[in-house]
């Protein structure tokens, strides 16, 4: 399946639960029309990481995900040796007895032994077509493994020293992620469309809330998003992301929860904010202060 218009990519991830507006519908038609990695960056939260899962089933594709963090390099992005097999291997063929060492070091440093990781997997070809790479949460990782990506995108290629190098014959769609703890250094960004995930408006937090749990009656959704969207203009150290607003709907609908109230919100604070300093501040009268405002703003 291929997207030919930006309304069908729309169309696409919305069949999947994934309601995007048309700006990022666009950035992503583009990069699959013209083969670029994609850089979404944004908030924790507000569906980066999702938009690559939704996009994967859309079109029928593997998913790949590199989860980084600190310290990651490019060995543990792109594959490892099975030193265990290749152990047992070795002291099999000594007690064996007359090992050729050049035969046995040409056995051990093959397929067999190899263990592919995210980026090697993502060179080689699939049954299904390009898998989605996801590079997610790049900003967690450091400089060296920033130059690293740049020459493996830029080829879609990756070498290992001891089989030589592995280009892709279908390069992966690449999707890369950021929440922006650092700055990603500019000549990795220019290798890619870019587009800021925002924190989504009233009506389309509702329209995703709807898809993503929709036994949730609508004068409950309603009361949900309206109380998140007034929550995030409160000076908060984490702001609640879409993904808290859906887990908070998802808490409410299990204690059968039919309309807010400022207990309900206390004692179910966990799910929508995870900082104690942030739970603090929506103590006593706070919650009852922002319910009130979000209800007021409903007001026809």
């Amino acid at each position: 399946m291929a997207f030919d218009t930006i309304d069908a990519v729309q169309t696409g991830l919305s069949d999947q639960g994934y309601i995007c507006g048309r700006p990022l519908a666009t950035v992503v038609f583009l990069a699959l029309r013209l083969g670029r990695p994609l850089f979404l960056e944004g908030e924790a939260g507000t569906g980066k990481t999702e938009i690559a899962k939704a996009l994967a089933q859309s079109l029928g594709r593997r998913l790949i995900r590199l989860q980084c963090y600190e310290g990651l390099d490019a060995a543990s992005a792109v594959y490892e040796w099975n030193f265990a097999e290749q152990m047992i291997a070795i002291r099999t063929a000594e007690a064996a007895g007359g090992a050729d060492r050049d035969a046995l070091k040409s056995e051990l440093f093959t397929q067999d032994y190899l263990i592919e990781r995210p980026l090697l997997q993502a060179m080689r070809p699939q049954s299904g077509g390009a898998p989605i790479l996801l590079i997610d949460e790049l900003d967690r990782t450091d400089a060296p493994f920033e130059a690293f990506l740049l020459e493996a995108l830029s080829d879609f290629q990756v070498t290992i020293p001891e089989l030589g190098t592995i280009k892709a014959t279908e390069p992966p769609i690449v999707i890369l992620t950021s929440n922006r703890t650092r700055e990603v250094h500019d000549a990795l960004k220019r290798r890619c469309l870019y587009h800021w995930v925002d924190y989504p408006d009233f009506d389309r937090e509702m329209a995703i809330l709807q898809a993503r749990a929709p036994e949730a009656s609508a004068a409950l959704s309603t009361e949900v998003v309206s109380f998140v969207q007034r929550l995030r203009d409160e000076d908060l150290y984490k702001k609640p992301g879409v993904a808290e607003t859906i887990d908070w709907a998802k808490c409410l609908l299990a204690l059968d929860v039919v309309n807010l109230s400022p207990e309900v919100i206390s004692d179910t604070l966990g799910a929508l904010l995870k900082y104690q300093d942030d739970i603090q501040k929506l103590q006593n009268a706070q919650a009852k202060r922002i319910l009130d405002d979000a209800r007021a703003s409903l007001s026809p």
